[in-house]
């Protein structure tokens, strides 16, 4: 039961490790350091046992003595937008947003935020410990809540924010991958009257059509094909719609390119990226002059250091966007495409600005299969190892370890990390030579399994 809680968040198979035992408990004790007598609202996504887990979640709060308000099926930026509104007068003090995410249909979890930062790191390991030394504590059912509209406000403050942009002139295509982003996202197009075309709308937690990543080029074949056939522009969800992808005619336009193209209107902006942005997006931001900063992988991580610096954008590569210019500092992919949007509105050749920065050859992240108790070791024997490298390893220039390794070399880089999500190491390699990418991906490899033979 201890793997299901994560740096970032909880998560499980329902029935399995997420049960109306354990969702009970993580309700109690999370309602418990949330101090009692506070207001929770609770949102979740299209799974089948979402609203179940709803319920035991809901019993285990109210046993806690907090105010539970149930905003039903909702995107999980709508969920984190309910920390900012009032309630017919109330105010929340925590949201918990149960979700899957990408994950497949069978495993759900919680992203949870309090006093409008997220809960997560060392306190979600702490609510672990004490939900583990208290198993056979017994909570009865009290699914108790008051029912709360956060979708309209949400609708209403996009079509407000973005007025301007009210029957643009450009086909819109929009992959919603049965996920949660239909919630809303219909409504506020229709309301700012643009031209769309919308694929696997409908909510379904079975994901019937293809799995909701769109991280994964396989999960945008349909979405690309029907751009080919009719559309400007594209845009594609995952399942709780916090991650966005980006497609031109020529584009599959990543996390942190995207980074670079939002900050162009903004004006001499902190831009905040993880350790697998391309050296590209740090080297332009710097040639800009503008404050460019390296830090964690995670959603968690980020919205916490952009809290730190005052950061106005945060970025990943895989698609979480945070903007805290003219928001709320949190991970929202419909208000990402909204954004992208005001940059074609204005003007903005997408194409032609991707087309600009320098090339050079990056792999998309490639895992290595390991085990939840080995994965961080074997990132400190890589470490180890790195202070005596193998003689023909590529010449190191610096060593950044933020959040696993990057090594920077005299062309490129390289990176080796341990999920915190999975039971797996993620690399990822650049270079400015096609060649030299791939000999960082070899090299590399070699001293991952020099780490796991020394343990």
């Amino acid at each position: 039961m201890k793997t299901i809680f994560r740096e970032y968040d909880i998560r499980g198979i329902f029935e399995k490790e997420l049960n109306k035992k354990s969702v009970k408990l993580i309700g109690y004790f999370l309602g418990q350091k949330i101090k009692g007598d506070k207001v929770v609202a609770i949102g979740y996504d299209a799974r089948s046992h979402s609203p179940i887990l709803r319920d035991y979640l809901t019993s285990g709060l109210n046993r806690a003595g907090c105010k539970v308000l149930d905003m039903g099926m909702v995107a999980t930026p709508v969920n984190y937008f309910a920390n900012y509104i009032t309630h017919d007068g109330i105010e929340t003090d925590a949201s918990i947003m149960i979700t899957g995410s990408h994950n497949p249909s069978e495993y759900n979890g919680f992203k949870m935020t309090v006093d409008k930062a997220p809960f997560f790191g060392e306190d979600i390991y702490a609510l672990g410990d004490e939900i583990i030394a208290n198993e056979e504590m017994i909570i009865e059912d009290n699914t108790t809540s008051t029912s709360i509209d956060v979708k309209t406000p949400y609708i209403n403050y996009m079509i407000e924010n973005f007025s301007h942009l009210k029957a643009m002139d450009k086909k819109i295509v929009l992959d919603c991958g049965n996920g949660v982003a239909d919630t809303v996202i219909s409504d506020i197009f229709d309301a700012l009257e643009f031209d769309y075309r919308g694929l696997f709308m409908k909510p379904d937690g079975t994901f019937p059509n293809h799995h909701p990543d769109p991280s994964v080029e396989a999960n945008l074949v349909d979405v690309k094909k029907a751009l080919s056939q009719d559309g400007d522009i594209a845009f594609a969800y995952d399942g709780d719609a916090d991650r966005i992808a980006v497609l031109t005619h020529e584009h599959n336009i990543k996390g942190d390119q995207m980074a670079l193209l939002y900050a162009m209107k903004m004006e001499n902006p902190t831009v905040i990226g993880e350790v697998k942005c391309s050296q590209v997006m740090y080297d332009e931001l710097d040639r800009r002059g503008t404050t460019a900063i390296m830090y964690k992988t995670g959603h968690s991580n980020l919205k916490v250091k952009m809290r730190e610096t005052g950061a106005d954008l945060a970025c990943e590569v895989s698609g979480h966007i945070f903007f805290k210019h003219r928001y709320f500092g949190y991970d929202d992919a419909i208000y990402a495409t909204l954004r992208m949007l005001e940059l074609v509105h204005d003007g903005i050749d997408l194409d032609a600005e991707i087309d600009a920065l320098p090339q050079v050859f990056s792999t998309e992240e490639i895992k290595v299969e390991t085990t939840e108790s080995q994965k961080f070791k074997i990132i400190d024997k890589v470490k180890e190892l790195l202070e005596n490298p193998p003689q023909n390893f590529p010449t190191i220039k610096s060593i950044i370890d933020v959040d696993g390794v990057r090594i920077n070399f005299e062309k490129g880089w390289g990176l080796v990390r341990a999920s915190n999500t999975t039971p797996v190491l993620v690399t990822r390699f650049e270079s400015t030579d096609e060649a030299l990418a791939k000999e960082y991906e070899i090299q590399v490899n070699t001293l991952i399994s020099m780490a796991k033979k020394a343990l």
